[in-house]
């Protein structure tokens, strides 16, 4: 009764109220409901795709000691009538077949990099494919750049328009489509994941794109996996992050509709086990860290534990979890609701990751 009644207290709005309603027609309702009011819609798929291996460095023939294939590849796309690339790295252990994967959402483009521990990764028979978010757009309020100026192209957005968490969403969705074309990969264990910001971007990718078996959230807090509703109850005098102060600082990632939310989140048509759930039923992980006070661990928790009823509605195990908030060094694995919190700070560490690589391991069966 003690999660039921911390729920309670924050009056969420329901997830799946009608369900005579097909979950898939939900879903759909509730990509919709968070592209128009928080996210923005993401840009269309592109009209042209192509891979181009770049030559030269860094093809390094002794990388993660020479047991591990490592490319830099361009993506060339036309979107808009216009043509516009990125460039993301691949790392696959040589000869592997049926490897589980990682499309890492990163905040560089480094390899291997402090939140990338490539050589662990592959060590453990995983392939990870990763860009840093800026060579697609800037993490600022400049719309003239990269992806965003093609699809702008020097006006105004306005309403429920893509902001960029939705473009680096984009650039995710463009990686698998090269994964598609590897025949070495088990595209039954593909993982979409990201940290703080690009945590909330695994999430927003999840929601629109199935071929991610797993949507995995490392530390996102707030318009991530943390909920928006009823947050004073922290027990230090720290502010919260809220809608506030996201549309103050950080309205580059949102939809000008998500404006009108700000010191009015009891509003929201939404909160975010909304876009926790937006995944079922396939699997989504959801990470915390016991000192990352700003991502509010204890709602990260509770998101998880309310998306819990979509999965139990669909009839299959869901946030297996105690009654009581977890303590550092706690994981919970048994459902298509993974989740864990570590001891430490707002970070993405090797802990993370082989916790995750546990989890999907752990899926075979």
């Amino acid at each position: 009764m003690f999660i039921e009644n911390e729920l309670k207290k924050r009056n969420l709005p329901e997830i799946w109220p009608d369900k005579t309603v097909d979950w898939e027609i939900r879903r759909k309702e509730i990509a919709d409901i968070l592209q128009s009011e928080l996210f923005g819609y993401r840009p269309a798929d592109p009209e042209e795709i192509s891979f181009e291996i770049l030559p030269g460095e860094p093809y390094y023939p002794t990388f993660c000691a020479g047991k591990v294939v490592f490319r830099k590849i361009a993506v060339r796309t036309v979107i808009c009538g216009k043509e516009f690339s990125f460039p993301f790295y691949a790392a696959i252990p040589k000869n592997g077949k049926d490897l589980p994967f990682f499309v890492h959402i990163n905040f560089r483009s480094d390899v291997p990099d402090r939140y990338m521990p490539t050589e662990e990764i592959t060590d453990n028979g995983f392939a990870v494919f990763s860009f840093g978010y800026q060579d697609v757009t800037s993490d600022d309020l400049d719309f003239t750049n990269g992806l965003a100026g093609i699809i702008y192209n020097g006006r105004e957005r306005t309403g429920g328009e893509c902001g960029k968490i939705p473009m680096w969403s984009w650039a995710a969705s463009r990686i698998m489509d090269y994964c598609r074309t590897l025949d070495c990969l088990d595209h039954e264990k593909s993982a979409v994941v990201g940290h703080s910001r690009l945590g909330k971007t695994a999430l927003f990718t999840g929601m629109l794109d199935d071929r991610f078996k797993y949507v995995i959230s490392n530390d996102s807090g707030f318009a991530g996996a943390a909920l928006s509703r009823n947050r004073m109850d922290r027990e230090n005098g720290e502010p919260f992050c809220s809608a506030e102060f996201c549309v103050k600082n950080h309205m580059q990632w949102f939809a000008q509709n998500y404006r009108k939310y700000a010191g009015s989140e009891e509003s929201m048509p939404y909160d975010q086990h909304f876009l926790v759930a937006a995944s079922a039923p396939r699997h989504v992980y959801v990470a915390s860290a016991e000192e990352d006070y700003w991502s509010d661990p204890k709602t990260e928790y509770l998101s998880c534990c309310a998306a819990d009823e979509v999965y139990r509605n669909l009839g299959i195990s869901g946030f297996v979890h105690p009654d009581r908030y977890p303590a550092a060094g706690e994981s919970f694995h048994e459902g298509n609701i993974g989740y864990h919190i570590r001891a430490g700070a707002h970070y993405f560490s090797r802990e993370d990751w082989n916790q995750y690589m546990r989890y999907i391991r752990g899926c075979d069966g």
